[in-house]
């Protein structure tokens, strides 16, 4: 992914909210690799009827696309990070749409192929580490999202949560992946 450029996002959705379409297209432009990307896969196969999963991104945009007044960034990654937290409520009300009359899947994460974060903590602990992820300060999620789950380089992380190089963003996250584990452990 290159820097986002000469235009911040924070500025590019004050720009949006105003009704400037170029704002909001180049919004879209930056976010919806990213956002496909991640969302690829992750749709069980029971639940893919009549939707898919770039549908799924399509009305995850248009969501927060609408509701851009109530959005306040405090970083350049959190509107990603409020894109991925739309998407994955998306997705699990597929999951119940797919599965009528088995209870509320709300908690549930939808079956999917094995992503980075996945591999790094298992699948068994998937729910356990989105859990602990609200138990950190919006910053250190903000950094563990967009390096884990979006493969942004320490760089580019550096550039969203506004750390003052990439050395300083690999420490934020190393840290708060060290809070994440002792948590998922009991520790804490």
């Amino acid at each position: 992914m290159t820097p986002p450029g000469p235009e911040a996002t924070a500025v590019l959705l004050d720009r949006a909210r105003q009704g400037d379409a170029d704002a909001r297209d180049r919004l879209l432009a930056r976010f919806l690799p990213r956002l496909r990307s991640w969302a690829h896969g992750r749709l069980p196969a029971p639940a893919r009827g009549a939707v898919d999963t770039d549908d799924l991104v399509q009305v995850t945009l248009i969501k927060a696309l609408a509701h851009l007044h109530e959005f306040e960034p405090q970083h350049e990654g959190a509107f990603l990070a409020y894109l991925r937290r739309i998407l994955l409520n998306q997705l699990r009300d597929e999951l119940r749409r797919a599965r009528p009359g088995r209870g509320d899947a709300g908690d549930e994460l939808p079956d999917r192929a094995p992503s980075l974060v996945e591999e790094a903590i298992g699948r068994q602990v998937l729910e356990r580490y989105e859990e602990a992820l609200l138990s950190l300060d919006e910053r250190q999620r903000e950094a563990v999202i967009l390096r884990l789950e979006f493969d942004y380089s320490h760089e580019e992380v550096a550039l969203a949560v506004g750390c003052p190089s990439a050395n300083a963003a690999r420490m934020l996250v190393s840290r708060a992946l060290l809070r994440l584990a002792e948590i998922l452990d009991g520790r804490i």
